[in-house]
């Protein structure tokens, strides 16, 4: 039999390249697909909905805008059900037919999963070739946080996409003409601010971060010989480009995202309300008329503004059982280690024990430069808010990978890297599946895994109001009428589930036997994020009594995200 021919290798080393690709996204989608039906819904996800198909129906995106949410991906998981809805006659009714609705939802959020699968590709390939994407795929179509995030109708997966579809054609387009210098980073800049408004803040780091390894790998940025004023004068002139470049990409990706958000034209009432109010003088009067006759609301800088004032304020953050109303300094890079699967956060250190320089290529530098950087992020409501981050990471760690494959010098040592990549990730790909369908609630071996992760994460690291399917299917099994439950979620359709809410956070309680006395003769479900964590409604006295006494009481029963009492008859 002849030899194959070189163009014959590369037409079947391309053909493999895509099945790879296709093999790894279908065994994720399918993966979230089927976790999602299992799944009732999170915090976000019913306002999601219901303000989404408000905006189609009205075409206004004020209710997005004062939620701080960008609208390109409520746009996107929404535009089918506004469709069935014109198509039928009639609007939805976002309680009884939610349960209906959440399921092709979710399903959208897969166009961006696939995407960012692209990219994952692309960017891996750029750095160290074809086994680059492959395993940049591969990492991240199995790490479970990913997983847990792509099979729900929210907006992480969405700027998670599209900022690394940013940070590529920044980077490949550097050294390149016009449109791909600067028009096709601007297109996608524009896309990641409609995607999410943490993107002002992302975006122009991730670029610096990137113009800077170039710079230093081309040999641009001066050495340390020179003195500190010379360095610093010679850098800003290096910088010169990139900062002419990110003036445009900013201005235009703002303007695109200004020109889809669309405007309704009207006065802002809490500037005329505030106007209103101020003393009688000059002043005053000014800022009534500016107040009444300034029509140009809503716009998307009142998301980018929410957003902002988010940040400043803080949210409140719990983390291995330390609470702060506001932030943790330390949050983001402990959760990355709890939430991360074992063998991505060991591969790291692999790398850097044989061959560190590997590590330097321009997405993992990237991501280590926001990690380092993220105690100054005040909003903590979960890994979510990182995986820009975390998949920016993981393909500069294949390609680090496959740079030292190619590196080491004996066969046997190859094989002995090759086999441990394989086995680390056949590894996630494993905890993906013995986590199925809770990837919100996975934790890593190293913290002790999925069992007991509660009392290390809250919210959406845990428990994000997705257990009403599993509690239900308890209440059924025992055969149970009705079931009190202290819930943190949005679910609409809690009431008609055999349910009722017993909100003790907001509850006439002074001490434990007030807890008691309103609950003998029922069983308790509690949501782990209130007994444990940190809800929004936690500085109440009533919030702690509750806690406190329930956490003292061992529970009857235990569902993933519940802990069910008994409280007997008197």
């Amino acid at each position: 039999m002849d030899k194959p021919s070189p163009a014959e290798m590369g037409t079947w080393a391309s053909l493999g390249d895509w099945l790879w690709f296709v093999a790894f996204g279908v065994a994720s989608s399918l993966w979230c697909l089927s976790a999602a039906g299992q799944l009732g819904a999170t915090f976000d996800e019913p306002v999601y909905l219901n303000v989404g198909m408000e905006t189609w129906r009205t075409g206004s995106n004020h209710g997005l805008m004062r939620l701080g949410t960008m609208p390109l991906p409520v746009d996107l998981v929404t535009l089918p059900l506004y469709t069935w809805e014109q198509w039928r006659g009639r609007p939805f009714d976002p309680v009884a037919d939610f349960d209906v609705l959440l399921p092709y939802a979710r399903a959208m959020t897969l166009l961006f999963w696939w995407l960012l699968l692209c990219y994952a590709r692309l960017t891996g390939r750029s750095l160290a070739g074809p086994w680059g994407g492959r395993l940049a795929v591969a990492l991240i179509a199995c790490e479970p946080s990913f997983l847990a995030h792509a099979g729900l109708a929210t907006t992480d997966i969405s700027i998670t996409a599209c900022l690394l579809a940013l940070v590529y054609h920044f980077r490949t387009g550097r050294e390149a003409g016009w449109f791909r210098r600067v028009a096709l980073p601007t297109i996608w800049f524009a896309l990641a601010l409609l995607a999410k408004a943490s993107a002002l803040v992302y975006g122009p780091l991730c670029l610096l971060a990137v113009e800077v390894e170039r710079l230093v790998r081309a040999g641009a940025l001066p050495g340390a010989g020179s003195g500190w004023r010379n360095r610093c004068r010679q850098s800003l002139a290096a910088l010169l480009p990139w900062m002419r470049d990110m003036r445009w990409i900013g201005i235009g990706g703002l303007a695109g995202m200004l020109f889809y958000c669309g405007c309704d034209w009207r006065a802002e009432p809490s500037f005329v309300k505030w106007a209103n109010r101020l003393p009688e003088g000059p002043t005053a009067s000014v800022m009534v008329w500016l107040a009444d006759h300034l029509c140009i609301f809503t716009n998307g800088f009142e998301g980018l503004v929410q957003q902002v004032k988010h940040n400043v304020r803080g949210h409140g953050a719990y983390l291995l059982g330390q609470r702060d109303a506001r932030a943790l300094w330390f949050y983001f890079p402990a959760l990355l280690s709890i939430k991360l699967s074992t063998p991505v956060l060991i591969a790291p250190f692999v790398v850097a024990l044989f061959r560190p320089r590997a590590l330097l290529n321009w997405a993992f530098l990237c991501a280590a430069f926001l990690v380092l950087i993220s105690p100054a992020f005040r909003v903590q409501l979960g890994i979510r808010l990182l995986l820009p981050v975390v998949a920016l990471g993981l393909v500069g760690l294949a390609a680090a990978l496959v740079e030292l494959c190619r590196d080491v010098p004996a066969i046997w040592q190859r094989r002995v890297l090759t086999s441990g990549i394989g086995a680390g990730v056949a590894w996630t790909a494993c905890a993906a599946v013995v986590v199925w369908p809770n990837g919100l609630c996975y934790i890593n071996e190293l913290w002790g895994g999925m069992d007991r992760g509660y009392r290390l994460v809250s919210e959406s690291n845990y428990d994000w109001g997705q257990g009403l399917n599993e509690l239900e299917r308890w209440r059924c099994e025992q055969g149970l009428e009705q079931l009190d439950v202290w819930y943190f979620g949005a679910d609409p359709t809690f009431e008609r589930r055999g349910m009722r809410v017993v909100p003790l956070h907001v509850t006439a309680i002074e001490d434990a036997a007030d807890v008691s006395s309103q609950l003998h003769g029922r069983y308790l479900a509690v949501s782990a994020s209130l007994l444990y964590g940190l809800d929004r409604g936690s500085n109440t006295a009533a919030f702690h009594q509750s806690a406190s006494y329930l956490r003292a009481l061992k529970p009857v029963a235990r569902t993933t995200t519940f802990f069910i009492y008994e409280f007997p008859q008197r």
